[in-house]
Order: structure tokens, then sequence, then C-alpha cells
């Protein structure tokens, strides 16, 4: 049976696959089965997927039978080789079992190339594939509210508009790997933000100042940022919880600072991103790679003796 695009897609027809349940990819299955989706997901660790099977998820033994009984599918992956293997991989990989329509949405932080490899695979058979990294936390993915930074097939992107406008806001970047492309600036962005704010709450509270006090007085100011607003309480009261692994960041930072000159563009010189990148390293190499993001002010708290 050929998958529903571009057919409307319908809560009673269109078959949902997701792959990815961490923190952060659980939340966001969990809103699409709320909001009446039926899903597929597959999960290395089946027990993991107890939870949305509760909701009514069915599990699945392998990606390519998620990709044979899904309309479109989902993953948020850690690292590009698990997208690559994943999505992939010869008669496992959700592309082996796709039927021609069917729709891939990586919501994985990966890299632009490996985005546009995709896509062209997925057009060879008959396929699409959307590369939607998303920003927001898991507070963003538990309520609806990520910022979804969407790249491929502009027409395919708006017709997962159903879908996509359960998890958050979407905005269409243009071809395939721009949403990654926007995602790694993003991170660069957030990276430099949290060590800002990080060295912020440090020199504050050497200063003698109430570090609660000192978020309230500057937030509404330039110095407020979403940033603040999403990890300052947490920073304040030791919550290092991730709704995004340090490890991670020092991916997505690694992809925008260790960019090799492709199809002629010049390597962006980027002295921010890397010493951001060095800082959150010293985080995964203390022992907190799977710390949030807002623990990166341990590190500056070790710096400084603390």
């Amino acid at each position: 049976m050929n998958t529903p695009f571009p057919k409307p897609i319908t809560k009673s027809e269109t078959r949902i696959g997701w792959i990815g349940i961490g923190v952060m990819g659980s939340a966001m299955a969990s809103r699409l089965l709320s909001a009446g989706y039926s899903l597929t997901v597959y999960a290395r660790t089946p027990s993991k997927s107890l939870h949305l099977q509760s909701l009514g998820a069915r599990l699945a033994d392998s990606p390519s039978a998620v990709g044979k009984s899904s309309d479109v599918v989902f993953t948020m992956l850690g690292h590009p080789q698990d997208v690559r293997q994943i999505v992939l991989e010869n008669d496992v990989g959700i592309l082996s079992g796709l039927n021609p329509g069917g729709v891939i949405v990586d919501h994985t932080s990966s890299h632009p190339v490996l985005s546009k490899q995709i896509f062209a695979a997925a057009r060879e058979k008959g396929c699409w594939a959307v590369d939607a990294p998303v920003s927001g936390g898991d507070i963003g993915a538990r309520d609806g509210k990520l910022a979804i930074l969407a790249g491929g097939d502009g027409e395919v992107v708006n017709w997962l508009s159903p879908l996509l406008d359960v998890l958050g806001r979407t905005t269409y970047l243009g071809g395939a790997g721009c949403g990654q492309s926007c995602k790694i600036a993003n991170q660069i962005t957030v990276g430099a933000n949290l060590v800002g704010l990080s060295e912020g709450m440090v020199f504050a509270e050497r200063a003698g100042l109430d570090v609660g006090q000192f978020l309230e007085a500057v937030r509404g100011g330039a110095a407020g940022s979403m940033v603040m607003e999403l990890f300052g309480e947490r920073m304040v009261g030791r919550d290092f919880r991730a709704g995004g692994f340090a490890e991670y960041m020092v991916k997505d930072l690694g992809m925008g600072v260790d960019v090799v000159e492709e199809e002629g563009e010049g390597v962006v010189v980027l002295p921010g991103a890397a010493l951001s990148k060095q800082l959150f390293s010293g985080m995964v190499a203390n022992g907190d790679a799977k710390l949030g993001t807002q623990g990166l002010i341990t590190v500056i708290e070790r710096i400084n003796g603390k």
C-alpha cells in the first residue's frame, strides 16, 4: 500500500513511527499519542518503551519494521553515526522497510552532509526525508513548544504540519541540510549564552550577591535570554538533570568548529564556539557527560577553585 503523501494527514489513517525515546524523544512521542495518533516504536532496550506502550504505542523489533508499518517515521537519536545506522543500514534500516511516498523526519542534531545523503537516498526509493532538529530542551518537548528547524522539500514540510504543530513551531529554512545548519548556529548561540550566564553567576556569588536575586534583577534587561529563563533557576538550585546532554553540545559545537571546506565554501572562524566546545569538553572530562548543559557552571566554578 502506498503511503499517503500528499493525501492529508489524519489521526485515523496516518501511521506514525518513532525511534529514539530518550528524555526528548519520549516526551515528543507522548504528545503525538496524546493527540490521538497511533505510534509504532523501536527501542534498542525494549524496557525503555514501556511508558509509551502504556499510552498505546506498539513495539517493533527493528527500524525496518517501523518503516514498513509507518507512513511517517520520526527519529530522535544521539549522534550522526546513530542516524546513519538506523536510517540507512541495508536490510534493517528504516529506509529498507519504508514504502514509496513515506517520509522520514530526523529530529536529531546531526550533520548537514548526512541529511543531504539521507534525502538523496530517500528520493531514490520514492520516499522523502526532512531534517528537523529542535531547540527548547525537555521543557519545550513536554509542553509542545519546541522550535523546529526544518530542511528538505517545502511542500513535504508543510504537509507534515499537523504532526509538527503538536510538537512546537516549525520554521522552514530551505533544502536538505538547512535545518541541521540552523541547529548548529543555534547551538553556537546557546553555548555562548551558557558561558556568559555561568560566568555572570559565579562572579555575582564571589561578589557576595544572592545569585537568585541577581537573576531576577537582570532578567528583564539586556542580559535576559531564553537560556536564562530555561536554565537560570536550575543552576541556582543545582539541578543538572539533562534536557540535553553536555556530550551532545560537544558534538553540535564540533560540527561547526571542525567543519572542513566543502563545495568551495570557506571555513568559518568561530573563536567563541571553539571556547564553548572546550569548556563543554571539560564537563565531559570531569565525568559529567550525561548532565544537562546548564551544568557548564560547574566547569567555571572549578576553574575558580570551588
